[in-house]
């Protein structure tokens, strides 16, 4: 029985940490001393809980009642009123968009509908002590492993159906199962955590809030294949995740559950930490073998794929974080029961970080085959400002948009390939109304022609052209066929392409032609992007409203709005930046933009 009364528990992932819960947690802690709780109150610093629009967050438990966006200053208050006399602090409560509170966490829509299997643990325990790991049954999984034969281990995996996490879905006990059979006297497991796509965290997230979780599938899957020695290859923008694993690393060593003759078995398995210098195209499995090997992170051609000769020539296993962390639940609750979450084809549960114009900016799992309508409006909350929803960029830079239409579509990896996108690490950016989507391709084409490897021309030259056309797109110099050329490129590209990074890059381009043809022609007939967005394509005028204050003369960067006092002033269209600075002082609405 816990010898405290009450937990509190904070959320110190890295979002709610940039928020400032470590003072947060300080103010609390300092309040609690002051009222001689310390050793009543257990403060409890967790990883994310998902809401980071709503950082920092405290959870009062046992009622689980949820504080929400908290400053040091409002902690002696929450302490006296909730802790000392049992009264709610109503004015840090969370509201619905109706102005309804509601008091505890499992009550709010957002956590309600999620089903946590690679988060259950995250928000709920210190990510820097083992014992709390172990108290919520870490290292059973590896216990029982260790009771079957390692072909059996790896039948559960297979059976279970679980698709890789990373973006292919290609079927995790496939893997183990070719890297068992294949020859060698040294295999190797590999965790990639590079996680590169613009908009996501949810590998950061599940490392920083439950490091143990990763070692231990890790560990099943180096006895299931024969493996001694794993490797988390993890990127350099990720601090607090790497410190976090190398700290669980080393509390699994001083335990005894890593390193020789595992719970008296004789299995052994190592763990070592490898950090990325930030390339996406180290999220590609070859490459990131490459990196690994203190070589440059260049894709390497396939076949033979890593689990024939992969590190170091050696059969190798390489999973995304995600995948690794359903690996202790399929063996604690049986691949049967894992199969009855998501859909036939795609069993288990999707982590996804909704970003972009989202309410509730965050990270949310739920089953696989969850509609998009579900994930953004009933968990999401919508659009952010009420405004209408226009399509939703799955798979980053390799994935592409989904437009309003199929906004019901069943989200899983076989249902986005029908629609020209993928699931990718799970990244999910909603764009509202206001988004142009020729903007949004050139944006992720960029991103590409920064992050190719320059190994293969298809990548390196073609999604530089691909960029160009689009730069003359949003620029007003385009012609028509430009739309032809960049469907040529686009297909050559796809086709051509050395690895998974290069083949996928022109998806966005094509996803949005494939939708919004429509906003391309405009902007090459007609010269004009209706969001807004293309600078080049949009113009300011003053109208007749104009009461010659003299404030966007004043506001304007580059003095090219003339006129005299209490007159009408004017824009010389010819040096005009149009950086929107005498649109946004204008105090009478005078200024239009076209």
């Amino acid at each position: 029985m816990s010898l405290y009364r009450m937990h509190i528990l904070v959320c110190a992932g890295a979002g709610c940490i940039t928020s400032g819960c470590k003072e947060v947690s300080e103010a609390l802690k300092k309040a609690l001393k002051e009222n001689n709780l310390q050793n009543e109150i257990m403060v409890l610093e967790t990883g994310c809980m998902g809401a980071c629009e709503l950082g920092p967050i405290a959870v009062i438990y046992p009622e689980g009642v949820f504080y929400k966006k908290l400053k040091p200053e409002n902690m002696a208050e929450i302490v006296e009123e909730h802790v000392v006399k049992g009264r709610v602090v109503e004015k840090y409560l969370y509201k619905t968009p109706d102005e309804k509170i509601i008091k505890k966490i499992n009550e709010i829509e957002f956590f309600k509908r999620q089903k946590k299997i690679v988060l259950r643990n995250c928000g709920f325990i210190d990510p820097t002590k083992i014992e709390e790991y172990i108290a919520r049954d870490g290292y059973e999984a590896c216990a029982k492993a260790f009771e079957m034969s390692k072909s059996e281990v790896i039948d559960i995996i297979k059976k279970s159906g679980l698709r890789g996490r990373g973006g292919g879905g290609f079927p995790a006990g496939v893997k183990w199962d070719f890297t068992s059979k294949s020859e060698g006297d040294q295999k190797y497991i590999v965790c990639n955590a590079d996680e590169g796509d613009p908009g996501a965290f949810m590998d950061r997230s599940v490392l920083e809030g439950d490091p143990h979780l990763i070692i231990e599938g890790m560990m099943i899957a180096g006895y299931a294949v024969g493996a001694n020695q794993g490797y988390v290859y993890c990127r350099a923008e990720y601090p607090l995740a790497i410190e976090r694993l190398n700290l669980a690393i080393k509390q699994a060593e001083k335990y005894g559950l890593l390193g020789k003759n595992i719970l008296g078995t004789d299995f052994s398995f190592n763990m070592d930490v490898r950090i990325g210098a930030g390339a996406f195209v180290c999220g590609e499995e070859t490459a990131l073998i490459e990196s690994i090997e203190g070589k440059r992170g260049e894709p390497r051609p396939r076949p033979p794929y890593p689990a024939v000769k992969g590190l170091f020539n050696k059969p190798t296993v390489i999973n995304n974080v995600e995948t690794w962390a359903n690996i202790t639940y399929i063996i604690q609750h049986g691949w049967e029961h894992f199969r009855t979450i998501g859909t036939e084809k795609n069993p288990g549960t999707k982590v996804f970080a909704l970003a972009g114009d989202i309410t509730n900016a965050g990270l949310v799992e739920v089953p696989m085959g969850t509609s998009l309508r579900e994930i953004v409006f009933d968990i999401g909350g919508g659009v952010l400002g009420g405004k209408k929803f226009k399509a939703a960029q799955t798979g980053g830079p390799s994935g592409g948009c989904i437009p309003a239409e199929h906004l019901d579509i069943k989200v899983d990896f076989d249902t986005l390939k029908t629609l020209g996108t993928m699931m990718g690490s799970g990244g999910l950016i909603v764009m509202s109304e206001d988004t142009c989507m020729v903007d949004l391709a050139k944006f992720f084409m960029q991103f590409c022609v920064d992050e190719s490897c320059g190994k293969c021309v298809p990548c390196r030259i073609g999604t530089k052209r691909m960029y160009e056309i689009l730069e003359k797109i949003t620029s007003g110099r385009a012609e028509m066929e430009d739309l032809n050329r960049l469907r040529i490129l686009a297909s050559n590209i796809k086709e051509a392409a050395l690895c998974g990074l290069g083949q996928t890059a022109p998806n966005p381009v094509l996803s949005t032609l494939r939708y919004f043809e429509d906003e391309y022609i405009e902007h090459i007939e007609k010269k004009k992007c209706k969001t807004k967005v293309c600078k080049a394509l949009i113009k300011y005028e003053i109208t007749e409203k104009c009461v010659g204050c003299g404030v966007c003369k004043r506001a304007c960067p580059v003095n090219v709005i003339s006129g005299e006092r209490k007159e009408m002033h004017i824009i010389d269209q010819t040096a005009c930046i149009k950086c929107g600075m005498c649109y946004d002082k204008c105090p009478f609405d005078a200024i239009t933009v076209e």
